[in-house]
């Protein structure tokens, strides 16, 4: 095939031009003169028409004006052009479709800038591996025309142009080799301006120049190039004149061949522009049936295309979205990092793939699964990209329907056991992480196979529903209530501070299940036995603790049913103990129970009692005196503190005034305030009318406080003390030394005394540590101001060495045991200093 170059390297920019009232044999005698074969026919600058060689064979010569009629009579028009962008084989091909030798070259904005011919084609197509393949009997087409050389020049041309062919052999005389006359030659002679010769053997050109048939195409251009001829005889091998070539014959042939193979090109891309219609047809159809939604944005990220699907599943119609962004349909549910991680995958791997949160044109959010593609252009750049995606939400529905049947009992809605048993290893392994305790309990119904053998199975379900109903009302938030199976249920406690509470959580679920069901017309009675193990005491394995839950459940129904049971017997009276404890203790109060003992604080520079500390006791009418380390902190578990501690501090300030009624000699009295106390009660207002219901002075009343008191809510505490102060009443802080005190905020505080533990008065004498602190308690105490009061002396040597030290006051043992306040009356005003 030749090979294609634009036409522009071989267009004859010298255009030959005339006006259209040129002579027909004035615009002849310019073309012969310049060895053209056209001329341009110009007016006002601008082409009209075009006179060619052939146009003259068109002409009458017999006429006797013929030669001088304006040329605007005989020109072709309109111009055949050609843009200057062509190919030289498309420029070929044109010569052959449109049927012309001459085309007007066109730059972009339509201008003429040159003109092109068959011969420019022919000579210039480099189609020289072409030729040399084909010999020139393949060019043979037409049917040579052969003129008497006695015939007139006028017959002769009318006989060319009727033939429609450029030239025709001319039979020579005798002896006489055979001429050729041609278009050119008619134009000579139109252009010579002279008598036009009689018969066409006179202007005919010999001898014909001639090539065997047999000779390839090659070889015969080469020969017309060479002579600087147009037309050659051919013979055949017997010497016979057989036809004539030109460039139009081997520009026919060329084509022929070109445009075979273009019909094949041709026919072959008719053949994939059909397919791909079809394919393309095909797509659009599955994209518009999709059960995916389809998205398309641009470069720029604005959507260009969405299909049916988009629609149905965002409600948003294509000319609602289309020039808009993608972020239409953002949830908001999704941060900035989600869609960061998003775009860098895209960018690094052409695609991203996940579930993603949308919303809808109403506002409802909703999952979908998005495929996002890149699509780039034939250079490598990002030209579109493609959004599927599709609602997921009953996926959802079902993946979340699968995991209830693999984790949760289908009946009641509980966890069952391969959920349980997960949730309980990861309770366990987080108990032990911080060594804290965790319970399993094990309930089952007391008797129900009784229920489903009489009322059936359905009334029995419905029994389970609702006792898994009534035991989650019981739970607090982080504890599980489980299914095993049948009537069985377990519940896991992760975090447990104190085996009563969950003594107390079986006793208020016991409560629970025996209320009666009410089913239909069935009044059911059904009772609970309850088994419970706790960690680390009862088990350390998931095994261990459900099968020790399970046989304390047992051990409860072999004790009558309707109860609970701890696995561990110790941990069972503890608990029993601890619970009527608390049911005892909730009484206590308005039965009088609680009393009063009285330890004195000694003045170690007059060896006189100089203060009272008022303990409070809890008389007990079956256990007897429960001591304070045991009740004050189930009270305030109970939310009792506050009620004991005000009855606390009214007795002590009536017991005082009582005192001094009698005229003992005065002596301040010290009360506790614990720190819940302190937080959850106006201790300034109970302390005003405990003072002004006993009629004791405030300056006889001392208030002792924990460090832990000072650290919380500093500046609302330090407001409160110094209220107490503006009273009048004494505050000294109780076990010194065992909280994180920051000396800011003793500076801050309207605070008397310091009380030194008892942990490090016991040391004083067993190691340099423990006087080392002692003795620097009592220089901060006179540093600050302050009383520095040692409590837990026991031992002589120990009162010394705080006298020696300077210690202001003591208590303790050594001195006196707590005392009810009868028998502290003969310790007034005695010299208790042991000698």
């Amino acid at each position: 095939m030749p090979v294609d170059h634009a036409i522009e390297r071989i267009v004859r920019k010298d255009i030959l031009a005339c006006s259209p009232e040129t002579p027909v044999a004035e615009a002849a005698r310019r073309m012969a003169e310049a060895h053209c074969s056209s001329i341009l026919v110009t007016e006002n600058g601008k082409p009209i028409g075009i006179w060619t060689e052939h146009d003259a064979l068109k002409i009458d010569l017999t006429h006797p004006d013929a030669l001088n009629q304006p040329v605007r009579a005989v020109m072709s028009a309109p111009i055949k052009t050609l843009p200057l962008a062509t190919t030289i084989g498309d420029a070929g091909m044109r010569f052959k479709l449109d049927g012309v030798r001459h085309f007007v070259v066109i730059d972009e904005g339509g201008a003429p800038i040159g003109i092109i011919s068959q011969s420019d084609v022919i000579l210039r197509h480099g189609i020289e591996h072409f030729l040399v393949l084909r010999s020139v009997r393949t060019a043979l087409g037409r049917p040579m025309v052969a003129i008497d050389p006695g015939r007139s020049l006028a017959d002769a041309v009318a006989e060319i142009n009727e033939a429609r062919v450029d030239a025709a052999v001319v039979w020579g005389g005798p002896g006489e080799e055979p001429g050729i006359i041609t278009e050119r030659d008619v134009v000579r002679l139109i252009g010579s301006g002279g008598i036009l010769p009689a018969s066409v053997g006179d202007v005919a050109s010999r001898p014909l120049v001639c090539v065997s048939a047999d000779e390839s195409l090659l070889a015969a251009r080469a020969l017309l190039e060479e002579r600087h001829i147009r037309h050659i005889g051919i013979k055949d091998a017997h010497g016979q004149l057989i036809g004539l070539l030109s460039f139009s014959d081997i520009l026919a042939t060329l084509q022929y061949e070109y445009v075979q193979r273009l019909d094949e090109a041709l026919r072959e891309r008719d053949e994939a522009l059909l397919r791909s219609r079809r394919d393309l047809h095909l797509a659009r159809r599955v994209i518009d049936a999709s059960l995916d939604a389809i998205m398309i944005v641009d470069a720029a990220g604005l959507i260009e295309f969405v299909n049916p699907a988009f629609s149905q599943l965002t409600g948003y119609g294509p000319e609602e979205v289309i020039g808009q962004r993608p972020s239409i349909l953002k949830s908001g549910r999704h941060d900035r990092a989600f869609y960061e991680k998003m775009w860098h995958s895209i960018g690094e791997r052409g695609f991203w793939q996940g579930e993603i949160w949308n919303r809808r044109k109403d506002g409802e959010l909703f999952p979908e699964w998005l495929t996002i593609n890149v699509i780039t252009d034939d250079h490598g750049n990002v030209s579109q990209y493609a959004a599927i995606f599709s609602d997921i939400t009953e996926r959802k529905r079902t993946e979340e329907r699968i995991k209830n049947l693999a984790y949760f009992d289908v009946l009641t809605g509980l966890p069952n056991r391969r959920l349980f048993t997960d949730r309980l290893q990861v309770a366990i392994a987080n108990a032990h992480r911080h060594t804290s305790r965790l319970a399993v309990m094990f309930l089952d119904l007391d008797l129900f196979k009784r229920i489903n053998d009489s009322l059936g199975h359905g009334i029995g379900d419905r029994v389970l529903i609702e006792t898994a109903h009534r035991l989650g009302l019981c739970m607090r938030e982080g504890d599980t209530v489980a299914r095993l199976g049948g009537d069985e249920f377990v519940i896991l406690l992760p975090e447990l501070e104190h085996v009563e509470d969950v003594a107390k959580l079986a006793e208020r679920l016991i409560g629970h299940v025996k209320v009666p069901f009410v089913l239909d017309d069935h009044e059911l009675y059904v009772t609970t036995s309850i088994g419970i193990a706790v960690y680390p005491e009862d088990g350390t394995s998931v095994e261990t603790m459900v099968k020790n839950a399970d046989t304390a459940m047992y051990r409860a129904k072999d004790m009558g049913r309707n109860s609970y049971q701890l696995y561990t017997a110790a941990m069972n009276a503890r608990s029993f103990e601890r619970l009527a404890m608390e049911a005892s203790l909730r009484h206590a109060l308005e039965r009088g129970e609680f009393v009063l003992a009285y330890q004195l604080k000694l003045d170690l520079g007059t060896g006189r009692m100089s203060g009272v500390e008022a303990l409070v006791r809890w008389r007990h009418p079956e256990m007897g005196l429960v001591s304070p380390t045991e009740f004050i902190p189930l009270a305030e578990n109970m939310g009792l503190i506050s009620a004991i501690g005000a009855w606390v501090l009214k007795a002590a300030c009536r017991q005082c005034k009582s005192w001094n009624d009698l005229g003992l000699p005065p002596v301040r009295i010290a009360v506790n305030v614990s720190a819940l106390q302190f937080r959850e009660s106006d201790v300034p207002g109970v302390v005003r009318q405990a003072l002004a219901e006993t009629g004791l002075p405030p300056r006889f009343l001392e208030l002792e406080l924990t460090e832990s008191v000072l650290m919380q809510r500093v500046e609302e505490v330090a407001g409160v003390l110094h209220e107490l102060r503006a009273m009048g009443v004494t505050i000294s802080i109780d076990d010194f030394g065992t909280g994180y005190s920051s000396l800011s905020y003793l500076k801050r505080m309207p605070i008397d005394s310091l009380k030194i533990d008892r942990s490090f008065v016991h040391d004083i004498t067993e190691n340099g540590d423990g006087a080392a602190i002692v003795s620097t308690i009592i220089n901060l105490a006179h540093n600050l101001k302050m009383k520095a009061v040692a409590e837990g002396v026991e031992t002589r040597e120990q009162a010394d060495f705080l006298r020696e030290r300077g210690c202001d006051e003591i208590q303790g043992f050594l001195i006196s045991r707590p005392v009810s306040a009868d028998d502290l009356i003969s310790l007034f005003d005695r010299n208790l200093l042991p000698v």
